[in-house]
């Protein structure tokens, strides 16, 4: 009597999962862990936890939110790409801004995905970023070949984001180390090309747009 041959059981695709608000981490990794080729090896709460836990854990897709505590997903992404190349990343925010996606592109993530959708959307796209796609939401990937890339460059960039507090110039200039006459030559730049009226107006639609 010839022995049947066993089936061979999908191989577990590792997860990791970095959310900062508790009861949507918890939701989303019961939810993936129902999946029987995936397991969440890894949950963090904060951006500047991911790379260390993902280098203890060398998950196969770090699934990451992007505006964390400590450090933004977009920026631990494009870490991520140097330090663990074989993990790939998608993007799972609830903010579908065309520049949060052109960043995450730039960042070498593989997918971009906002939170609305159904659990089983974002399983399909964990499998199919393991097969070499690059998976991005539709209507997202539409609006930011319209809406073009963004116009500020890093320093104007630097500048926003250290007056988002509403500092003055001169605790900017000390934040960014520059002279306070270079500085807010860099807000008046920024102001000209955000059509707005003042740096905070700056600010909110630089972050609008995703581009900071």
């Amino acid at each position: 009597m010839t022995d049947e041959p066993r089936a061979v059981p999908p191989r577990t695709t590792k997860v990791l999962l970095a959310e900062d608000q508790g009861m949507m981490r918890g939701a989303l990794a019961l939810l993936l862990g129902l999946e029987d080729d995936l397991e969440v090896v890894a949950q963090v709460d904060a951006g500047d936890r991911i790379v260390e836990a993902a280098l203890a854990a060398r998950p196969d897709v770090a699934l990451l939110d992007i505006e964390l505590p400590g450090r933004s997903g977009l920026d631990a992404a494009a870490e991520l790409r140097d330090r663990l190349p074989a993990c790939k990343v998608v993007i799972l925010t609830t903010f579908g801004r065309p520049g949060y996606l052109r960043r995450a592109m730039e960042a070498g993530a593989a997918g971009f995905l906002v939170k609305d959708g159904p659990v089983e959307e974002l399983a399909g796209t964990i499998r199919r970023v393991l097969r070499g796609e690059r998976v991005i939401d539709p209507a997202l990937a539409a609006a930011a070949l319209s809406a073009g890339p963004s116009p500020l460059t890093p320093r104007e960039q630097d500048v926003l984001n250290a007056a988002a507090d509403g500092a003055t110039v001169a605790d900017i200039a000390g934040r960014v180390f520059l002279s306070e006459s270079t500085v807010r030559n860099y807000l008046s730049a920024a102001i000209g090309k955000t059509g707005t009226r003042n740096r905070m107006e700056a600010v909110r639609a630089a972050r609008q747009n995703g581009w900071l």
